[in-house]
């Protein structure tokens, strides 16, 4: 009895470590481009969001750019990450394709979590995931029958830096002829957007969603671009956020999606030149996507 009772207090340190949560681990991809200096002075907008987070609890945190070896998404530095916020817009094109799959590869396998903020709807690996997913919709509205015969043809494979106009059809879409489907893949954008500096008008959709934890039924974000709806991507899993501008307009500006084993949500807000990540509600936006992201 004394020698188990023994071994069971020598043991004690370890079932507390085996207790105590693994702490999330967040790399922020920074494609750092001259003109944040606007909104976030002597610092990027990835080094200010780390900032932000800098001291919230279970969360350890690392940025990354485009200039870094490998283009900061190594394979060891993925293998050491468990959520990756992303942030590009001017340079889209330079993203290394390698990389990129890397990322989708381990977002399907459930090995990791993307974030997507703002100007990154075209950020390769939104794009790459948000195909991935139209290709899993597209697949579920077959029978078995249908799916063993399918032929698959795939358009629009490149979509950066392509607008669309206001009423153009919406994509992904599909269309079939015998046993050939065509499937148009989304283009990750909309036909609208101003960058004037307006308030956005914020109102929380999906008040029981992690994500919307410790958030207001309503803010508003002092300066902003507008995005205006249809967004060109799959139907949502979730729509957590919808934001309004005086004008009119309206986004869904924060949704989520599954895709293979692995999450994935797009956050809107976010323009470089205004100072959005900090303002506290959108960092605690980015927070509990995070916090509801790592959860597998």
């Amino acid at each position: 009895m004394r020698l188990l009772l023994a071994l069971l207090l020598a043991l004690l340190p370890f079932f507390a470590l085996a207790a105590e949560p693994k702490p999330i681990r967040v790399l922020i991809w920074d494609e750092q481009q001259p003109q944040q200096a606007q909104g976030y002075g002597d610092k990027f907008l990835g080094e200010t969001l780390a900032e932000g987070l800098a001291g919230r609890t279970g969360l350890t945190l690392k940025t990354a750019k485009l200039a870094d070896p490998e283009q900061g998404l190594s394979d060891a530095a993925l293998d050491e990450t468990d959520v990756l916020v992303f942030w590009c817009h001017r340079k889209v094109k330079e993203q290394d394709d390698t990389r990129v799959e890397a990322v989708v590869r381990r977002v399907q396998a459930g090995k990791l979590s993307l974030i997507a903020l703002h100007s990154a709807h075209w950020a390769k690996p939104f794009v790459r995931l948000m195909q991935e997913r139209s290709k899993e919709d597209a697949l579920k509205q077959l029978t078995p029958e249908e799916r063993a015969s399918a032929k698959w043809v795939y358009v629009n494979e490149a979509p950066y830096y392509k607008g669309v106009k206001v009423g153009a059809p919406l994509t992904p879409s599909v269309k079939r002829e015998g046993s050939t489907y065509t499937l148009t893949l989304p283009q990750c954008v909309f036909p609208g957007y101003r960058a004037d500096a307006k308030p956005g008008h914020m109102t929380t959709v999906a008040a029981n969603h992690p994500i919307a934890a410790n958030l207001p039924a309503k803010w508003d974000i002092p300066q902003t671009e507008m995005y205006d709806e249809p967004f060109h991507v799959p139907a949502p899993d979730a729509v957590v956020f919808e934001e309004r501008w005086d004008k009119g307009e309206h986004f869904r500006s924060g949704m989520t999606w599954q895709v293979g084993l692995g999450k994935v949500f797009y956050y809107r807000p976010g323009h470089e030149t205004y100072p959005i990540f900090k303002q506290s509600e959108n960092i605690q936006v980015v927070e509990n996507a995070i916090r509801w992201a790592a959860t597998r």
